[in-house]
């Protein structure tokens, strides 16, 4: 019996000991490359759970393979804050209570900061919330360039200038993917308007292209390294961009080397074999009512579920295309759901609201100033009239799918009463917004009249006048879904402000939008602030530069024409923009913002990198280390930079460059480096930039590459594309 039992316990102990010592499966194995990760996770997986990786499962996760211990992929939309739990089947919200988060400035307003350190702050603090929230990626940031002012989606995006979005995007991205979360650069690309956004087939030049629509999406997968990027819905000579060739596999994964994932938009693919062959990775969001809608309609028929399994099962697709797909979808799991090192994340707490905060104060421009009503020193005024429904409509809801549930929201009216006191403000709404319904804007439920009235009452009745208008975030705004309609101020707003400005000579206009507007209340115009969408602490930081605790530093990041017909989209007829619902075509090329404005001699209500300061700034003389280099070598040019008035402040240097002959056309000017600097009165500091031949260089439609040619070109210092400070050139041998 003893030698029974004994023989019974020698074996478990050996079977015990077999199993434990055992090593753990190396795609399971942090601490392995992901590579050799990658690789052995692959060769245990059936064809079945390669193809299910490809496809969604739910409106935002995609699938994992549970048999090995591979998690799904679960994402949500941003970019400037975590997006509430939506249902699992349908658009509806879930209703959870612990999903509120911290509404960050919309990308406009970053963009405006010209400020990289803001960027990677503010992709950290973005990032802790994803990741607490346990989201793998973050649908954003979005780098489509300002082409027109009517685009509903350019509050989402960071400018006209390639330079200035490349230069914004990285720190974004790096800060973001430091949590384990990946970034998802969006929306790669050419979706520039929304009109028809589903359907539109871009046309256009390589070089425009190159030039100017691709750069920030270069950036942010060679510099920043992004895991991830959400391709669009509009079509590119003749292929959708979810699944196509030349942006996709030729340069995409071709010529910039990427080895992440490629998303679809929700609902961005049409066709299996163009989605095998044409680089997409993660379907997401076709049929997008999952199963509610139809049977028939269910994940596993997506162009990349089973029609693609039975087209690989056949041969027509060679085993090798799926391979690669969920080579790159395991590596982006690897770095993100499976990565044991990434940090535990936090979420709208106060050090992510001082961020938002802090950005919105940076991006704030200050455009006009000339009654020097601004600081405002509260001690001067009994009372200080805020007039306008952005005082206090909340600006995080809406706008498509940056739609935010936010733990706070500071609007302008709270953030003013809590500076200046209750005592001294007082309100008048002024003017309301109607929805839309079906392509129609309704009334507003309010009595127009009365409101408009009241405001002029109260203007008329105290000493100075905040007022607080501009676009918001329904339908044919600022918002994704439709374009704008006008560059018009909606709502009567135009002739309220003109009304105001009959009564009162104090007028403050701080006005809240993602678009250029136009204003033909400009002359009568003393004050004017244009704060964008700036999220949770949008009131404080507000208050904070009216009241002057600080100095207004952001400069704009698009220009704004004084009509819409000045804007280079426009100039050449609706072939131009939208298009004919079919084809459109840029034939403002690579004459984008104010390239279109500075060649074209078109002065604008405002151009780009201009932003006011409560103090100023004098420049000296420009100079570089060498009057010619050659292809291989790097110029320095310097120039001095002084703060000439009372108070610490920020500048903005910018620096252009103009080749002075060449065999193509090429802008007036382009911006290539700048740099934020912070002065006290009476300092002076040497900033000094370098420049290499890329800054030189252009991509040549004849030649099909990039090229530098020789000959002479003028570096520009200025304080904005049209306020050159100091001059001087060089030789390119």
């Amino acid at each position: 019996m003893k030698t029974k039992q004994f023989f019974i316990f020698s074996f478990v102990l050996l079977v015990f000991g077999s199993l434990h010592a055992q090593k753990t499966p190396i795609y399971l194995d942090n601490t392995q490359p992901i590579e050799l990760r990658v690789k052995d996770a692959l060769s245990k997986m059936t064809l079945e759970e390669k193809v299910k990786l490809c496809t969604a499962q739910s409106k935002f996760s995609s699938h994992g393979v549970p048999r090995l211990g591979i998690p799904e992929i679960w994402m949500s939309d941003g970019p400037h804050g975590v997006r509430m739990e939506i249902l699992w089947d349908s658009w509806g919200h879930a209703g959870w209570t612990n999903d509120s988060c911290t509404a960050f400035p919309a990308l406009t307003c970053l963009a405006a900061s010209w400020n990289p350190e803001m960027s990677a702050l503010y992709g950290n603090a973005i990032g802790e919330e994803a990741r607490y929230r346990r989201k793998d990626v973050l649908l954003g940031p979005g780098v489509n360039i300002y082409r027109t002012p009517l685009n509903g989606r350019n509050f989402e995006y960071l400018g006209e200038d390639p330079f200035l979005a490349s230069k914004m995007v990285v720190p974004y991205i790096q800060g973001v993917q430091q949590n384990g979360v990946a970034a998802c650069v969006k929306h790669y690309a050419l979706n520039n308007q929304e009109k028809w956004r589903g359907h539109i087939n871009v046309e256009l030049s390589d070089r425009a292209l190159y030039e100017i629509y691709l750069p920030a999406f270069k950036a942010a997968v060679v510099e920043g390294k992004v895991w991830s990027i959400m391709g669009s819905y509009n079509q590119i000579r003749g292929e959708y961009a979810c699944h196509n060739n030349l942006t996709l596999n030729k340069i995409l994964k071709g010529e910039w080397k990427f080895d992440g994932c490629v998303i679809t938009d929700w609902g961005g693919a049409h066709d299996t074999k163009q989605s095998a062959f044409n680089g997409l990775d993660i379907e997401m969001g076709t049929w997008t009512n999952g199963f509610t809608s139809n049977k028939a309609f269910a994940y596993d028929d997506y162009f990349l579920a089973k029609p693609y399994l039975k087209m690989l099962k056949s041969g027509e697709i060679p085993v090798s295309n799926v391979d690669d797909k969920a080579s790159r979808i395991l590596r982006m799991i690897f770095r993100t759901a499976m990565n044991v090192n990434k940090p535990y994340g936090s979420l709208a707490n106060e050090e992510h609201h001082n961020v938002g905060r802090k950005v919105g104060e940076e991006g704030i421009v200050l455009l006009q100033n000339t009654a020097n009503l601004l600081p405002i020193d509260a001690s001067k005024y009994k009372t200080i009239a805020v007039i306008g429904e952005n005082a206090t409509r909340k600006l995080t809801e809406g706008g498509g799918s940056s739609e935010l549930k936010v733990k706070r929201e500071v609007s302008p009216l709270q953030g003013l009463t809590e500076k200046f006191g209750a005592a001294k403000i007082k309100y008048a709404m002024g003017y309301a917004s109607g929805e839309v319904a079906y392509d129609r804007v309704l009334k507003p439920k309010y009595n127009t009249d009365s409101l408009k009235a009241a405001a002029v009452k109260l203007a008329t009745e105290s000493d100075i006048v905040i007022f607080v208008g501009g676009l918001n975030k329904n339908t044919q705004q600022d918002s994704e879904g439709d374009d704008r309609r006008s560059m018009t101020l909606p709502f009567g707003q135009n002739e309220l402000i003109a009304e105001i400005q009959k009564v009162n000579k104090n007028v403050v206009l701080v006005m809240l939008s993602g678009n250029a507007y136009e204003m033909p209340w400009i002359k009568q115009t003393t004050t004017l602030v244009q704060a964008w969408y700036i999220g949770s602490e949008a009131g404080h930081a507000i208050a904070n530069v009216l009241s002057g605790e600080v100095n207004p530093s952001g400069k704009l990041p698009f220009t704004f024409p004084v009509k819409l017909a000045d804007n280079s989209a426009h100039a050449f007829g609706a072939i131009s923009y939208p298009g004919d619902s079919i084809n459109q075509y840029y034939k403002d090329d690579i004459l984008v913002g104010y390239r279109w404005h500075d060649t074209k001699k078109i002065a604008p209500q405002f151009p780009f990198g201009y932003g006011l300061s409560y103090t100023t700034f004098g420049y000296g003389k420009a100079t570089a280390d060498k009057k010619k280099m050659s292809s291989d070598e790097t110029i320095e040019i310097s120039v001095p930079v002084k703060n000439t008035g009372t108070v610490k402040g920020k500048e903005i240097v910018q620096l252009y460059v103009k080749d002075l002959k060449s065999t193509e056309m090429r802008p007036e000017k382009e911006l290539k480096h700048f740099a934020k600097v912070e002065l006290n009165p009476g300092e002076e500091r040497l900033i000094t930039f370098k420049l290499d031949k890329t800054a030189l260089q252009f991509y040549s439609d004849v030649k099909k590459d990039w090229i530098t040619e020789a000959g002479k070109f003028t570096v520009m210092i200025g304080a904005s594309s049209r306020d050159i400070k100091a001059k001087v050139d060089f030789e390119l041998q």
